[in-house]
């Protein structure tokens, strides 16, 4: 039933392409954007729920630990 309703729309041979190209895309700066991360960001993240202290300390160090965005 599905088959014949899916049929009748034209052009719908489209949207899997598209879907797959955004996948792909993102994906892709996703893997980008991990390989050229600052790797101390990386490490005081993944370390900032294990750390005590109060949240004043864990953003102090988040932010000095962030890398700068150069205008």
């Amino acid at each position: 039933m599905y088959k014949n309703v899916l049929q009748a729309i034209q052009n719908i041979e489209i949207y899997p392409i598209i879907s797959l190209v955004i996948f792909v895309l993102f994906f892709g700066a996703m893997l980008v954007w991990a390989f050229r991360t600052n790797k101390d960001y990386l490490k005081a993240m993944a370390n900032l729920p294990l750390e005590t202290g109060n949240k004043k300390e864990n953003s102090e160090v988040a932010r000095t630990t962030m890398p700068r965005q150069e205008d």
